[in-house]
């Protein structure tokens, strides 16, 4: 039998080596990969099944992926990558977050826990500062020599960029007080906000100027946030002495229309924290609340910890979302945020940001690492850990926001 065995399996070696030598001779071509066989809408099928981070690492690979990863409504159709964009802390003199080079901006994946770095070698401009996003959007503050315009200079304004693709646009020239004062805000379908204590700048996608509006608030609005078609701000309505905050809210379409909102059954429960801080949490109808947790409601009173705070915009209701553990609230001073923003220059100085649902804490006791808080959709008290590995973790405090990177979206 063994030997039987044998003669057979040299049998098909001999049949599978004519049949190669058959295909190879003039004439005759290699047969390609399965995979080249594919339909083009078998082939996308297949490879629509990749995120977007691995279709873009199979891109490389040869020509066939090259082409079909290259096609703009596959790419827009990808689900897309969901980071945190870091500001750096000196981003008027440092490119908003440029790394040494000057080529990428520094940026978090919470799914896979690792950092990246998106290009801005594109952008004609060698000095440019992000400040917020829409999806597949940055929108940057630009003050440079544009490449096109030869020794020109251009005046500050806004640009828009998509980091996947190199493309850009620049938005209507703004004066530089809107750029170091203004609070920027992307809006549905390429409108853009930008708000100051006593007006507000909107520019809707194929218009020439921004449209300007008074607020007519008591105060300069505080983290505004933009949700379910209407802006959410606090304002401090209190003295010199002691702040007094209130929420406020106006309709996209009504810039100048804002009206406080308010509750009977709300009490004090803004005034719990100190220089509480507004951010948008998942799902598009809750609003985040985070600050110091007062032990009293002295304006002097110490805090205890972080803590977050949820507002659901349909019930109008508030609920406890989050508290930093003692341990981790120790690592940024034990101060709580309100007194480390009050203290200024202080050694503990604490920044908040993020979006949909997460919460990013840095500050200047902790070095190298971000704490990170995710929200619970199950309504439990959300998630606490800790983010190792911030690039350029010896300039200072960061700030950030979140971007969804893809294609969904050009300049």
């Amino acid at each position: 039998m063994p030997p039987r065995q044998a003669t057979h399996d040299t049998a098909s070696d001999a049949s599978a080596t004519a049949a190669t030598t058959s295909e190879l001779e003039p004439g005759h071509s290699p047969p390609g990969a399965p995979i080249q066989l594919l339909p083009q809408d078998a082939l996308h099928n297949v490879l629509g099944r990749l995120s977007l981070r691995e279709a873009l690492a199979c891109r490389p690979v040869c020509r066939l992926f090259r082409d079909a990863l290259s096609s703009f409504p596959f790419l827009s159709s990808l689900p897309p990558l969901r980071l945190l964009a870091l500001r750096h802390p000196r981003s008027s003199a440092n490119g908003g977050g440029r790394d040494s080079h000057g080529s990428c901006l520094q940026a978090f994946d919470p799914s896979l826990r690792r950092w990246i770095r998106l290009p801005l070698f594109f952008l004609p401009f060698p000095s440019s500062s992000p400040v917020t996003a829409s999806p597949s959007l940055l929108y940057l503050w630009v003050d440079a020599t544009a490449a096109s315009t030869g020794d020109a200079k251009i005046p500050r304004t806004l640009a828009v960029y998509n980091p996947l693709s190199g493309s850009h646009r620049l938005l209507p020239p703004l004066g530089s007080a809107w750029s170091r004062h203004g609070t920027v805000l992307a809006g549905p379908g390429g409108a853009v906000l930008v708000l100051t204590q006593l007006a507000a700048l909107a520019y809707s996608p194929g218009s020439d100027r921004w449209l300007k509006f008074s607020l007519n608030l008591p105060s300069k609005p505080r983290s505004p946030v933009l949700m379910a078609g209407a802006i959410f701000a606090l304002c401090d309505v209190g003295t010199p002495w002691r702040s007094l905050w209130r929420l406020f809210s106006c309709r996209l379409l009504d810039l100048g229309e804002w009206a406080p909102l308010k509750r009977p059954e709300w009490g004090d429960v803004l005034n719990i924290l100190k220089r509480p801080r507004l951010l948008a949490g998942a799902g598009g109808g809750r609003i985040l609340m985070i600050g110091g947790l007062r032990s009293s409601l002295d304006a002097d009173a110490p805090c205890s910890t972080v803590l977050i705070l949820r507002l659901d915009l349909q019930t109008m209701e508030w609920d406890e979302a989050g508290r930093m553990p003692s341990e981790m609230y120790q690592c940024f001073g034990g101060g709580g945020l309100g007194h480390v923003a009050a203290a200024g220059g202080a050694n503990n100085k604490v920044k908040v940001f993020g979006g949909d649902g997460r919460v990013w804490f840095s500050g200047r006791r902790v070095r190298g690492k971000l704490a990170m808080w995710e929200e619970d959709d199950k309504g439990g008290c959300g998630v606490w850990s800790w983010v190792d590995g911030v690039p350029g973790c010896n300039e200072g405090v960061y700030r950030g926001f979140v971007f969804d990177a893809g294609f969904s979206a050009m300049p």
